[in-house]
């Protein structure tokens, strides 16, 4: 069997490749010609483990190609994923041209019965959208070809993508006919082999049910942020306000972590386009707009903390950063709570030094040189006043407080993840600020 996957980011590397690797004979395409020539040769764009083997392995034996001609991807496969980036525009509807383009260019060189389907996250109606544009291109060059559209919603989690799509929770397909389905359930016949489920449902269904997951968990985390906020206002462990609801089945015990926000290219993108959608139909998603407001304000809380400590004058201060990424095992900084963190310390006048164990490229990037970069955690702890924890990577969840000691000026630690003890903080003579924690015990 042979497929196409047009666009090379996050998603559409991650589909073709774990395709691949189940013997489809998979085609990427991207205009991006430096990126094409860099994965020919082996150079992912991307940082997600399991990854960059898979990659090589697929291409050594000859199952995995890479092109910037979608034209010639298309010849004989049966299937074309469309998987580019959906954007948020100024009003946060979710930018759907480079989704149109790749239809209108589908169109100009289909000649054979093809499925195309979307993997990029958009909104209910692009399916239409996109079978439109490829008739318009048929009927321009007075063709009559068969061709059918499905939608299928990617559910892939950074730093754990490889293994999300290998084995997935569920499969989720939108479709209108009978042989889309066929395909489709030929091309992922090695996944249910596992008995991992595939859903098949209508199109306006497919697409919504990807916004109402994400939405779903964003939800759950704002919430929690906001419950963290009251307890330290009343007294409690939010903590043990987690564990607590956790051990409910109902609610269970994923996503109710309090932190400094969520992050990252899909929870911040899909929850403003759903709401877009909806005012579009003239309804207003209150909820989920309220998800929103207390996300934004949960990105700041820890500049807060870090002014009240030092009596709102941070002015010439020094603060150490360990973790930049949204989250960890990745290197995307894209909506992460470091950005506004960072900035709002340096409008503040204070310098900072950071350091993440994958990110710090995106992060020049970011910042270019108005702030510092460490060669490793304590690199960045020399001279340092305060130390904020903000991506709970793994190397930083038993740190050397003797080290630490020595190299800042202040000991004191204001930790956004909550991945440290509170009591054996301050038994090591730091103070310590965590996130929903009482305002006595901090």
């Amino acid at each position: 069997m042979k497929i196409s996957i047009v666009g090379t980011g996050y998603v559409g590397l991650v589909t073709g490749t774990c395709f691949s690797d189940t013997g489809v004979n998979v085609t990427c395409v991207d205009i991006d010609e430096e990126k094409i020539s860099k994965l020919k040769k082996g150079i992912i764009p991307i940082y997600e483990p399991g990854l960059e083997n898979m990659i090589k392995n697929n291409v050594e034996k000859g199952r995995l190609h890479f092109t910037t001609s979608l034209k010639e991807s298309l010849d004989q496969a049966e299937v074309i994923f469309i998987a580019v980036g959906t954007p948020p525009g100024e009003d946060g509807s979710a930018d759907l041209s480079h989704v149109l383009n790749v239809a209108h260019e589908i169109g100009k060189h289909l000649d054979h019965t093809m499925v195309v389907v979307t993997k990029s996250t958009v909104p209910i109606g692009t399916a239409e959208k996109v079978r439109k544009a490829i008739r318009e291109e048929l009927e321009k060059r007075g063709v009559d070809i068969t061709f059918y559209v499905a939608s299928n919603p990617e559910f892939l989690k950074e730093g754990n993508a490889v293994e999300d799509f290998l084995k997935p929770d569920r499969i989720v397909v939108g479709t209108d006919s009978e042989e889309a389905e066929k395909v489709i359930r030929r091309l992922y016949k090695p996944f249910l082999l596992n008995n991992h489920p595939i859903l098949f449902m209508d199109i306006p269904s497919a697409e919504l049910t990807k916004y109402a997951a994400n939405a779903m968990l964003a939800t759950k985390i704002s919430f929690m942020n906001d419950i963290a906020n009251l307890c330290e206002l009343v007294g409690a462990d939010v903590n043990m306000v987690r564990k607590g609801i956790g051990s409910d089945s109902r609610i269970g015990n994923k996503f109710i972590y309090p932190g400094i926000g969520y992050g990252g290219s899909c929870f911040p993108k899909d929850v403003k386009a759903i709401i877009r959608t909806a005012k579009s139909y003239n309804y207003h998603l209150r909820l989920l707009q309220a998800v929103e407001d207390i996300n934004e304000d949960q990105k700041r809380i820890l500049v807060t903390k870090v002014k009240k400590y030092f009596n709102d004058d941070v002015k010439g201060k020094t603060f150490a950063i360990w973790g930049l990424s949204f989250k960890p095992h990745t290197d995307d900084m894209r909506e992460a709570p470091s950005k506004v963190i960072i900035n709002e310390l340096m409008q503040a006048g204070a310098k900072v030094k950071a350091y993440d164990p994958v990110a710090m490229n995106e992060a020049k990037k970011e910042f270019g040189n108005t702030i510092q970069y460490g060669q490793d955690p304590y690199d960045v702890l020399i001279d340092a006043d305060g130390l904020l924890l903000l991506t709970e990577w793994p190397e930083f969840r038993i740190p050397n407080y003797k080290v630490m000691a020595k190299l800042m000026n202040h000991k004191v630690v204001f930790d956004g993840r909550n991945i440290y003890d509170a009591a054996e903080m301050e038994e090591k003579g730091f103070d310590y600020f965590g996130i929903g924690r009482s305002l006595n015990k901090r």
